[in-house]
């Protein structure tokens, strides 16, 4: 009876017990914030098992991005393989990512590429915004690429602008072909190398040369490490040897700067004077004991191969496009060589004081910044979830803002595939927000974009004032876009010079060869001899 009386009481006080915790949860969660929430992601477009998204995605990555976000929005969820990223394709959105949520969106997704560095944790342009990359935007934009350090280089840009100029010219006289795609990105490799290590490089083509070989190797083995993200885990295996190849440049890159480093130190200690570069205001900082970060000889390398990426293949590129634009578009070619006569003249050549007073050649430049961006797609990252346009965009998503859509944004511009640069001039000139973004946006701007703009307006203004140029029979230069990171021109451009075309700026011609032609009359514009040596201001 006892033993009956105990399991009844037991379960008695199970029951009550049960219905104690049941009404203790019940009270908590009528009191608690009613938990309704359901992450909406950003729309996507149908995908297909394993490849995702792949299938509808061409080798022109921000054209093909434009046309999808056309139909499923400006803010998409794009999949590829195990890969999945944001793209954003308007300016508004953009708005949003690159100025409102500017602090959260201060981090760069990783990529397979990362994997295969010989300077892990050196890299800047990739790296996570915190105190490392805080320290080198500072050294960036007070000492390396500050205006003082930059004007402490005009007469190597000028040398380099002038040797240019010169190989059109010989070209032109001696009726041969100029791949100008080469000729402008030579230029560029140039002024760079010589900026960062002039002490070493003094004009030496061998060593400029290298620098651009092993850049671009591992430029394109990057690139198709990154592609390789579809594949997963798989990535890791470097099935293609993608990551091998990117690897044996970095080290001959590694070799190269190396033997300049010990150069630079052996002049710096004894006793050679000169004007600092990069790699000397570089390495007086590594010597610094109280500085914020202390920069190894990895940072140093890693840091000038970012620049050197950068510094010349967006430039080169921009230059190209901008030419062409030129070309095909004979009214601004005519009205800008009028503004150059009006400000400059016609008895020396522009130089780079002349610049803010031209005006219409800020606009022409700007205008082929905005229609062909030599950065396409700006990379980004967030730290926190937040909403971008309504969406979720949850933690540590790789977020891409198609630069090329957002400047060719019809809510943003009128005619927005038109080459029109009247619309940068301050009397038509409209405040936009962000909506151009050549050069990103925010914390992680591009800190070169003083630089590069400076070279841009004073090759395109050179090439302008001394030679015409002119398209094949009155056809327009093929402006399609490749398939490089950079969106560069997918066909070079090639001109070819006839002797019976070299001409005086004011007699007309018929070329009647396939290649695009020009006419060499730097010497008539400027009253020289043929066949003079060309200098800012004079001649030999």
């Amino acid at each position: 009876m006892a033993t009956a009386i105990d399991t009844h009481f037991n379960l008695f006080l199970f029951f009550i017990w049960l219905l104690s915790t049941l009404l203790v949860r019940f009270l908590i969660k009528k009191h608690q914030k009613p938990n309704t929430r359901t992450v909406q992601h950003p729309p996507s477009p149908p995908a297909l098992p394993i490849i995702g998204h792949l299938h509808l995605l061409s080798s022109v990555l921000p054209k093909c991005f434009q046309t999808l976000a056309s139909r499923y929005g400006p803010l998409m969820k794009i999949s590829v393989g195990s890969s999945t990223s944001l793209v954003v394709s308007n300016a508004a959105v953009a708005l949003e990512v690159l100025k409102t949520h500017d602090l959260n969106f201060s981090y760069r997704p990783e990529f397979g590429a990362e994997d295969y560095s010989i300077y892990p944790n050196s890299n800047f342009f990739g790296a996570d915004y915190g105190a490392y990359w805080r320290f080198i935007k500072r050294i960036c934009m007070t000492q390396l690429l500050s205006a003082p350090q930059l004007n402490r280089f005009a007469d190597i840009r000028t040398e380099e602008i002038m040797k240019l100029l010169e190989v059109v010219l010989k070209r032109s006289e001696g009726n041969e072909a100029c791949d100008m795609s080469a000729a402008l990105m030579s230029t560029t490799n140039n002024v760079i190398c010589r900026m960062t290590m002039s002490t070493s490089f003094s004009g030496s083509s061998d060593d400029s040369k290298k620098i651009k070989k092993f850049t671009d190797d591992i430029v394109k083995a990057a690139a198709k490490l990154s592609l390789g993200e579809v594949w997963g885990p798989l990535k890791k295996f470097d099935l293609f040897g993608y990551g091998r190849q990117m690897k044996a440049a970095m080290l001959e890159y590694d070799e190269l700067v190396e033997r300049i480093l010990i150069e630079h130190e052996e002049n710096r200690h004894g006793g050679v004077k000169g004007r600092k570069d990069m790699m000397d205001i570089l390495l007086e900082i590594s010597e610094d004991d109280t500085a914020e970060v202390k920069l190894t000889r990895s940072n140093i390398k890693a840091l000038l191969l970012d620049i050197f990426i950068a510094g010349t293949e967006t430039t080169g590129v921009a230059l190209q496009w901008t030419l062409a634009e030129i070309i095909n578009h004979p009214d601004i070619f005519n009205k800008l060589r009028e503004e150059i006569n009006a400000v400059v003249g016609c008895q020396r050549l522009i130089e780079e004081s002349d610049v803010p007073n031209l005006h219409y050649l800020h606009a022409v430049v700007k205008e082929s910044l905005r229609l062909h961006p030599p950065s396409p797609m700006i990379l980004r990252k967030n730290k926190e979830d937040c909403k971008v346009s309504g969406y979720d965009v949850l933690a540590n998503s790789r977020t891409m803002v198609n630069a090329y859509a957002v400047m060719r944004d019809p809510d943003s511009w009128e005619e927005p595939s038109e080459f029109k640069p009247e619309r940068f001039l301050a009397s038509a000139r409209e405040k936009h927000g962000l909506v151009f973004v050549a050069f990103g946006s925010g914390r992680r701007a591009c800190p070169g974009a003083t630089l590069g703009l400076t070279l841009m307006h004073v090759i395109i203004g050179s090439l302008v004032q001394c030679f015409d140029w002119k398209a094949k029979g009155g056809v327009k230069v093929n402006m399609e876009e490749g398939p490089a990171v950079s969106a560069a021109m997918a066909h070079p451009l090639l001109n070819r010079t006839v002797s019976d075309h070299v001409r005086p700026l004011t007699q007309e011609a018929t070329p009647e060869s396939k290649f695009l032609h020009f006419s060499a009359s730097a010497s008539v514009r400027l009253g020289f001899e043929p066949n003079s040596t060309l200098l800012l201001g004079g001649r030999v």
